[in-house]
């Protein structure tokens, strides 16, 4: 298949094989007439935003254990895109006092690649609480979340939730217009949970796996954070969104030598819209990017890639003068991002070895005039991620 649009307007919309089989989804009339409504005062819009970024889940760095009861049985055979059936459980809290504090959830399967059958044999599940019910809670303040699983219950892939939480965490250290991520640890009891929130018979069973675990930053308290709102409409090109945070974002996925997005199709990332009209991008999901290092990873095709370790710039080219101040963000904040991946004491040895001198490959190129040039100003940039 080729793309008839040129990568510099679509990000990349054609570069993802999985992209081009889900197709780019219609602008949803809904969403529009509501990103039109009228603005909050602007002491409520600071209120949510002072709201937002006191959330308890993301105070702390520790994770945290808590039992998810569910029929995985079930679950896990909901593996259609398309489906949005929900499905009961019960989410228990270790109480301080001894008493442990029982959440009644639903949980909606998620996802398009770690939902195939192939790849993880425990489906991604978005979690919605009861609100008055968390009150108090960890979870205060929260609708729903996503959270990201281990996919199989192998050492390997507890490690993959290690790798892509500290890609989080770096993209925190390079702008607040991210998402925030926690870890935790579930473990995870196969007991049929009725409608009224009780469990059968099998809930007092042992969970069928403990792993780490990652809850992700609900979207629209990013946007709270950013005194904006989710604007969930496709077909954004280059020319519509903020030149520097652009950049700074697709700087950031070559430098993780991330491939899986797209701006044009909204795949893994998410349109934030100002009060003044400003745009701009924030990317999630990287898994499947070079820095991660998955072993279901895949380089895309038509874009020049041989291994997902190959970066390859996605972004538009942008004169030198430009680009530096947005590289020198990167540089100013070096010691930070490798700091990130000695402050994870459950990494490997070797992966974090391995993670900090391919990021340290990343900071040679960025403090090379010729590299510079060639990457992100000259006419390469334009030119690649056709298919």
């Amino acid at each position: 298949m080729r793309c008839l649009v040129s990568v510099a307007l679509l990000a990349g919309a054609c570069a993802v094989s999985l992209v081009a089989q889900q197709g780019i989804p219609p602008v949803n009339h809904a969403k529009l007439e509501k990103l039109a409504e009228p603005w909050p005062e602007p002491e409520v819009v600071h209120a949510r935003r002072i709201e937002a970024e006191q959330r308890r889940l993301f105070a702390d760095t520790d994770p945290f254990p808590f039992t998810l009861q569910a029929d995985f049985k079930t679950i896990n055979k909901d593996r259609n895109p398309e489906s949005k059936n929900d499905y009961p459980g019960l989410l228990t809290l270790p109480g301080s006092g001894g008493d442990p504090t029982i959440l009644h959830v639903k949980l909606r399967p998620r996802g398009h690649f770690r939902r195939r059958a192939t790849i993880c044999s425990l489906v991604p599940v978005r979690v919605e609480f009861d609100k008055a019910e968390v009150k108090g809670t960890i979870f205060d303040g929260q609708k729903t979340l996503k959270l990201v699983s281990h996919c199989n219950n192998e050492d390997d892939y507890e490690q993959y939730i290690l790798r892509e939480y500290a890609v989080y965490r770096v993209m925190n250290l390079l702008t607040p217009m991210s998402f925030r991520a926690r870890l935790a640890r579930p473990s995870y009891v196969q007991a049929k949970v009725g409608d009224a929130g009780h469990a059968d018979a099998t809930a007092g069973a042992r969970p069928f796996a403990t792993r780490l675990g990652i809850f992700i930053e609900d979207q629209d308290d990013v946007a709270r954070r950013a005194e904006a709102r989710v604007m969930e409409i496709p077909r954004v090109l280059f020319k519509d969104l903020e030149p520097d945070p652009l950049s700074l974002v697709m700087v950031f996925e070559y430098m993780i030598s991330n491939t899986d997005f797209s701006i044009y199709a909204l795949h893994n990332v998410k349109l934030l819209r100002t009060q003044d009209r400003k745009v701009y991008v924030v990317p999630y999901d990287f898994d499947l990017s070079g820095l991660v290092h998955t072993s279901y990873a895949l380089p895309s095709p038509g874009i020049g890639q041989l291994t997902v370790r190959d970066r390859v710039y996605r972004g538009p080219c942008r004169p030198q003068a430009e680009i530096e101040p947005v590289l020198e963000r990167f540089t100013a904040r070096k010691d930070d991002i490798l700091g990130v991946y000695d402050s994870l004491h459950d990494l490997t040895p070797d992966y974090r070895a391995d993670a900090k001198a391919y990021l340290q490959q990343f900071f040679s190129t960025i403090t090379k005039d010729s590299s510079v040039r060639k990457t992100f100003v000259s006419g390469q940039c334009t030119t690649k991620g056709l298919m």
